[in-house]
This record gives C-alpha cells, sequence and structure tokens, in this order.
C-alpha cells in the first residue's frame, strides 16, 4: 500500500462557526464543507456533532468536531502546552512577520519568531486553545538532507539513552554546520 496524503486532520472545537470564523479571517482558509449527524456513523452510537472542514492549502484538510452533548472539552494535564499543536507552513519570512503583526493587530498573543535553524516559527492559539505554529522554511542547502542521514543514528541512541542525541547539535546552536558527514 502506498499513502497519497492525509486526508484530512481532526480536532475537537468549542463552537464550529467561531471556529471558521477564526481560521478564515487570520489564516485565509476556505471553508469546504460541514457534515451533521445524530449518530456516528463508525459506532452508530448516539453523539449529535459538528464536522467542519477547511482548506489548509495544497490539497491538506483541516477538520473539527463540535460536541454538544459531550462534557466540556479539555487537554491532556499530562503534556505540555508545546507539544501539541497544528504546524503551517508560509511562503517566506516576510509573510510570517506579516502573519505576526496581523494576529498581534487583532488582539491575539504570538511568540517569536523563534529560530529552528531549519525554520523560523511563530506560535499562538486558537479558540478552542488548540496552539497554532506558522513557519517559514530557512534551511541551507544540505541541511534537510544531513538531518535525514543522522535521523537514523539519533532515534537508536534516543532509544537506548532518552538523552538528546548530538549528531545535529548545530540545529539548536551548538556548532556550525558543516555539511554532509558533520557529526
Amino acid at each position: 500500500m502506498k499513502l497519497e496524503r492525509i486526508h484530512h486532520v481532526a480536532y475537537r472545537c468549542k463552537d464550529a462557526k467561531e471556529t471558521i470564523e477564526f481560521y478564515q479571517k487570520h489564516l485565509n482558509m476556505d471553508f469546504q464543507l460541514a457534515i451533521a449527524e445524530d449518530h456516528v456513523p463508525s459506532t452508530g452510537a448516539y453523539d449529535p456533532y459538528m464536522h467542519i472542514f477547511l482548506d489548509a492549502g495544497n490539497g491538506n484538510v483541516l477538520a473539527f468536531f463540535e460536541l454538544p452533548n459531550q462534557p466540556e472539552m479539555g487537554r491532556d494535564g499530562n503534556t505540555p502546552q508545546w507539544v501539541q499543536h497544528i504546524a503551517f507552513e508560509v511562503e517566506s519570512m516576510d509573510v510570517l512577520l506579516e502573519a505576526k503583526k496581523n494576529l498581534e493587530a487583532a488582539g491575539i498573543d504570538v511568540l517569536g519568531p523563534t529560530d529552528h535553524t531549519i525554520f523560523k516559527s511563530i506560535y499562538f492559539f486558537d479558540p478552542n486553545g488548540h496552539r497554532i505554529e506558522l513557519a517559514a522554511n530557512t534551511a541551507k542547502p544540505g541541511m534537510l538532507e544531513e538531518l535525514k542521514r543522522v535521523a537514523p543514528a539519533m532515534i537508536e541512541e534516543w532509544s537506548k539513552t532518552k538523552k538528546a542525541p548530538q549528531h545535529a547539535a548545530w540545529l539548536h546552536g551548538n556548532g556550525e554546520f558543516k555539511g554532509a558527514g558533520s557529526e
């Protein structure tokens, strides 16, 4: 089997209409469609829902469920807020900085830009508490290839030690990128 792409990724929302308006206004996403049922198709359980789909660009779809009969939505208290997030790529640093300016002008708290060496990001929260990242690629030639090359060794070391491997320490400012084999 060969996967073609992600069909959609679904999250929960507090209010479907508010969520659509936020993503339209602040991320210029097009509202694609809505599906509403009283019974869950896969389980048959009675659980009325509104399922909305937004165009995230290039055939990517971000979806949300509003579930009015379920307990109020929360988040995993054992996972730091910075871990679970939805990251979108933007065209350039200029676009990223313009987005930051527009979000802040709308009263949204924005963190960043944060320099990840291969991209720079800003972070903010949607009305549902989902952390959103906008990222502009900044990788120099060879950086992504080097990260792919050292990835298997990094995973093996991590699996054994649970300590951050240093195969790509240059990524976090601990040394300079020197190209392939720069371990």
